[in-house]
């Protein structure tokens, strides 16, 4: 009979630590998924997180070189409303020889009929307009300039010499959109001034 207690005894003891570890078990499991759930969801959330900083940051670069383009447009819109306003000069080489002056002009694209020159006692003016590129395009074809460093607008350059010269004598030659201009010094005899 002692067996048989003891038996039963075992047999009660093993059933309630079963049950025990049943619910143990249970509520571990319960823990582990609402552990798991809640990590998913902190998961999710950095994810989420770490997607929209990335998305901004991306955003916020796209946004940064639309503003470096627009400011660049502008820049370049009142550089060329400046070139417009203002009188350029024209590129120029000057030879002197002993009775000549010599004036090479670079005015390219200019038709020979566009370009003025005038002459003072001692100084002579080249005067000619450039048109932009832009306005060789059609109205429809909606062009629009990205960056202009070709001379536009009325362009003059003005030459003053050591000497006077002979108006009368000066020549111009065009070719190629190159002015040549021979300048003859006006050769005044010197006259002996008698001293009483």
């Amino acid at each position: 009979m002692v067996d048989e207690t003891i038996d039963t005894e075992f047999t009660e003891k093993e059933e309630t630590v079963e049950e025990n570890f049943g619910e143990e078990k249970s509520k571990f499991d319960e823990k582990r998924d609402e552990t798991k759930e809640k990590f998913d969801e902190t998961k999710e959330k950095g994810k989420n997180i770490a997607d929209n900083v990335i998305s901004d940051f991306y955003k916020s670069i796209d946004e940064f070189k639309e503003s470096i383009k627009s400011m660049q447009k502008s820049a370049d819109q009142k550089y060329a409303d400046y070139k417009k306003t203002t009188v350029q000069t024209i590129d120029i080489d000057l030879v002197e020889t002993s009775d000549i002056y010599y004036i090479k002009a670079a005015v390219p694209g200019v038709e020979k009929e566009d370009v003025s020159i005038e002459a003072g006692d001692n100084d002579l003016t080249i005067e000619t307009c450039f048109k932009p590129y832009i306005e060789e395009f059609e109205e429809e074809d909606e062009a629009e300039v990205i960056m202009s460093a070709i001379k536009s607008g009325k362009c003059v350059k003005t030459v003053r010499f050591e000497n006077s010269i002979d108006l009368e004598n000066i020549t111009a030659k065009f070719s190629n959109g190159i002015v040549i201009v021979t300048i003859p010094k006006l050769i005044i005899p010197k006259h002996k001034v008698n001293v009483e």
